[in-house]
Parts: C-alpha cells; sequence; structure tokens
C-alpha cells in the first residue's frame, strides 16, 4: 500500500537481468563504460550526500538532500517490496517527486508536446555501482503519473549523510530502489 502527501515548497534550482552473475558483470561495466565515455558527465560530486543531473538538459545541476528538502514540496510514500536477500521490506519515504526536480534542468524537449517527452529516458546511478533507468513516461503526469520520490528520509531517519534515495513506489520488487544516489542522465532515447 502507497500513501502520499505533499507540503508546498518553492524551487531554488532551476530489462531483462541477465541469467548470470558473470553476465550481470559484463553489462554493469559496459554501462559504467558507456556512461564515464560521454563528454557531457560531470565528475562525481565531493560533497557528502550529492549527486549529479545531468545530459540532455539546459540546466545541468549538483543537488544535495538538503537542496531536495527546502527547494521542492516533499511527498510521503508508505511502501512494501520485495528485496532478493532480505525479503519483504515495509519503510516509509518522504521527497520530492523526481519528476519536479529533473523539470528544473530544463530537459532538451518541448513540454508541450508528448511525444518528444514520451522518447526521454532517465539513468539513475548508485554509489555502490547499482543503476536503474525510467522512461519518462512512467513519471509524467499525463502518461503513467508515477509518484517516483528523490528521499530525503527513510523511516524519518534523514538521508544527508547516505545519499538520497530512488523511490518506485509502484515497483513490487527493490530493484530500482537506488540507494546512495551520486547521478541521474537525463536523455532521449536513440532509435537502434
Amino acid at each position: 500500500m502507497t500513501r502520499h502527501s505533499a507540503a508546498p515548497r518553492s524551487n531554488p534550482v532551476q530489462a531483462a537481468r541477465p541469467a548470470r552473475p558473470a553476465q550481470a558483470a559484463q553489462a554493469a561495466q559496459a554501462a559504467q563504460a558507456a556512461q564515464a565515455a560521454r563528454p557531457d558527465r560531470p565528475d562525481r560530486p565531493d560533497r557528502p550526500g550529492a549527486f549529479s543531473l545531468w545530459g540532455d538538459v539546459a540546466h545541468p545541476a549538483t543537488l544535495t538532500v538538503a537542496d531536495l528538502r527546502q527547494g521542492w514540496a516533499q511527498h510521503r510514500a508508505d511502501v512494501v517490496f520485495d528485496c532478493a536477500t532480505d525479503g519483504p521490506q515495509h519503510h516509509s519515504f518522504t521527497g520530492p517527486l523526481l519528476r519536479e526536480v529533473v523539470a528544473g534542468t530544463l530537459p532538451g524537449f518541448d513540454p508541450r508536446r508528448r511525444k518528444e517527452r514520451s522518447r526521454f529516458l532517465l539513468a539513475v546511478s548508485g554509489g555502490d555501482g547499482h543503476h536503474a533507468v525510467l522512461s519518462w513516461a512512467e513519471i509524467d503526469a499525463d502518461f503513467g503519473d508515477a509518484p517516483v520520490l528523490l528521499a530525503t528520509r527513510m523511516d524519518g531517519e534523514a538521508l544527508d549523510a547516505a545519499g538520497t534515495q530512488l523511490v518506485v513506489p509502484s515497483d513490487r520488487c527493490g530493484a530500482r530502489y537506488v540507494s546512495a544516489v551520486t547521478g541521474i542522465w537525463i536523455g532521449s532515447c536513440r532509435t537502434p
């Protein structure tokens, strides 16, 4: 069960899984190499709990958990998800909606054109090397309207030192719950 509530704030800042561990390691290395090869990728933030928003955006940014708490409305999500190693997890997260934070970077699409928005992706990286991908359409209010959060608190505890956590309340498994987010790349899905 998921419950959401919001308090208004002002904004100061503008798969399939491989079957074997060896394949998973190769896929992770390839993803890291591809991301590192991008010339617009910023250096990893040196402030504790900081993360970068970059890619096809007009205003790349580096934010902290404190920035997320002060700059956007805070929403609450009480979630239950299955963890492959620890079984069912019950947590309460608070933080801004991912779409509102990313919108401040002015992604490279015309916001009035739905088809343009629907081809954008968000690749989220965590401090432990974990990565997850979401489509803009999943979080866009005109499409999936998923209340995906960048958590500033977990179970009432501030995440300033640990870093923000990606929270996908609609997911039944915890694979896209990325801890200690270090970067969010925003870009267009290229036609193969």
